[in-house]
């Protein structure tokens, strides 16, 4: 796959780079270049298979510290070049993608933890930290940051509070914007610039909630203020098995309206318990042997074949699925200090019973909890085979969670297998997190095929007053469903993009009509 060779208004601009960050941290070969021209956004996946490319990064920097990020800033400026902040690539909405060519700016050299703040439960750090290094480091010390993404082994703190991310476990600990106290980031102008500490800032004006979700179209984020956590003494896992998710979503509504701040309670549709049960998240397999035992004759050995064979029938895939017997199951579990597990272990059983659950023992959680992190690699088989998977995470309150559920699944079931867990659970409401995968007869068609699909979903997840995210971000993939949630107030949007960025130079296409 041959590039374009990079253009840029001042010729001397690379050479300008490196007198700042050094020769061996500015690149533009085009193996580099290739490498940065994505991240895991399955649309553009789609896309790479089949041999076409997007816009390529004209130039990668890597700084070593906040102050030679600056400079770049300001070289760029003068430039009027485009710049794209980058941490591991493992966003799945094309936050990343260069969209105008542009510098693309690697912020893994700012990988120190500057200060743990024990005194004040604070912690100092920089962006480019590995979230897998930062929380075993924090643990070593006795302390916890409580944010467990799928992504832990490949994401950036600087990820998780440009994204607004969410941990498995944001139900006790919050999502990002709970955590992050402060930031330093690097405005349009390349002057390095700190927020007050939040809540100590009171009620004076705060950038703080602006910059934590803005994807870099704002500012780009050099390090962060963390609140922590001692280490939890005790732990408690539970799962159960309800009728349906009617109940099962009732039950996790009820213990947190006791005031309990489980670390996980999630609850899966039937066929997504059906791949807990098996304790392989392998959906093709599992697809495969799921419909072949229902179907009989030759189409048997036609959809048993392969996964683009089974997925070509998607509303009967759908329909089989939700004839999976076993029910829908929970799984809870509690840390924290003595006092508060024995309350939860009187409750949460209490609770499940009068629901008519029946209690699965600790075993299905205690085997999540040791692999939550494999499903993150399980995925690329999928994509090898021909076929395509994707997943969309949204949030509503109680009163319309199941009425979401079930539009989402009926805008989706007739384009692709679907299937969905409830996790992220607050006293206010819940996310649902679906799963769907599809295959079509080549790469333009799947493409085609899954813009439907995001289509078809984000229509229902708008009419039923859900969130177009809850913790993924919005990239390139929902900026036109951001714009239709915003409404009218997308023209603020726009205006606090112009006060930030007039010359429109940070990660430019995101976050709306920015």
């Amino acid at each position: 796959m041959q590039l374009p060779k990079p253009v840029f208004v001042d010729p001397t601009l690379p050479e300008r780079l490196i007198s700042i960050c050094g020769a061996d941290h500015v690149s533009v070969k085009q193996s580099d270049r290739l490498f940065y021209a994505r991240d895991m956004w399955p649309r553009e996946l789609i896309r790479q298979r089949g041999g076409a490319l997007g816009r390529a990064p004209d130039l990668i920097v890597w700084p070593a510290d906040v102050q030679e990020l600056a400079a770049v800033v300001q070289a760029a400026r003068k430039n009027s070049t485009p710049i794209i902040p980058f941490g591991a690539g493992s966003g799945v909405c094309g936050g990343t993608l260069p969209l105008e060519g542009g510098i693309i700016i690697d912020l893994k050299r700012l990988n120190h933890i500057v200060e743990l703040n024990e005194e004040d439960a604070l912690l100092e750090v920089e962006a480019g930290v590995i979230g897998e290094i930062l929380e075993r480091e924090l643990n070593r010390q006795g302390w916890t940051c409580g944010h467990f993404p799928s992504s832990m082994a490949c994401s950036t703190v600087g990820g998780w509070v440009a994204a607004r991310g969410a941990g498995q476990c944001s139900s006790r600990y919050g999502k990002i914007e709970d955590i992050v106290r402060s930031v330093t980031f690097v405005d349009a102008r390349g002057e390095i610039r700190t927020t007050p500490l939040e809540p100590l800032a009171g009620g004076s004006w705060s950038l703080l909630p602006w910059l934590v979700g803005s994807e870099g179209s704002l500012a780009i984020i050099s390090s962060a203020s963390l609140a922590i956590r001692p280490l939890p003494t005790q732990r408690w896992c539970r799962a159960y098995k309800f009728a349906d998710i009617e109940q099962g979503s009732t039950a996790m509504r009820l213990v947190l309206r006791r005031g309990l701040r489980p670390a996980v309670l999630r609850l899966y549709d039937e066929f997504d318990t059906l791949i807990a049960k098996k304790g392989d998240p392998d959906l093709g397999a599992t697809l495969g042997k799921a419909v072949g035992d229902r179907i009989k004759g030759p189409m048997k050995k036609l959809l048993r074949a392969s996964l683009p064979g089974v997925l070509k029938f998607p509303r009967l895939l759908n329909r089989l699925a939700g004839m999976v017997p076993g029910g829908c199951q929970l799984l809870v579990i509690l840390e924290g200090e003595a006092e508060e597990i024995e309350l939860g272990k009187e409750v949460v059983p209490a609770l499940c019973a009068d629901l008519g659950a029946s209690d699965l023992g600790p075993g299905p959680a205690e085997h999540w909890l040791a692999h939550r992190y494999d499903i993150s690699y399980k995925q690329s088989p999928i994509f090898t085979a021909g076929a395509f998977v994707d997943t969309m995470e949204t949030a509503i309150t109680w009163e319309r969670l199941i009425p979401l559920y079930q539009a989402v699944r009926k805008a989706i079931s007739p384009l692709a297998f679907v299937m969905a867990h409830f996790s992220h659970a607050y006293r206010e409401g819940c996310s649902i997190y679906f799963t769907f995968a599809a295959a079509a007869s080549d790469d333009a068609a799947a493409a085609s095929l899954y813009d439907r699909i995001w289509d078809a979903a984000q229509a229902a997840v708008l009419s039923e007053g859900a969130v177009v995210s809850h913790h993924h971000g919005i990239g390139v993939l929902k900026r036109k469903y951001l714009v239709r949630q915003l409404g009218e107030a997308e023209v603020l949007a726009r205006a606090v993009k112009h006060a930030f960025d007039p010359s429109g130079l940070f990660n430019p296409g995101k976050m709306g009509k920015s």
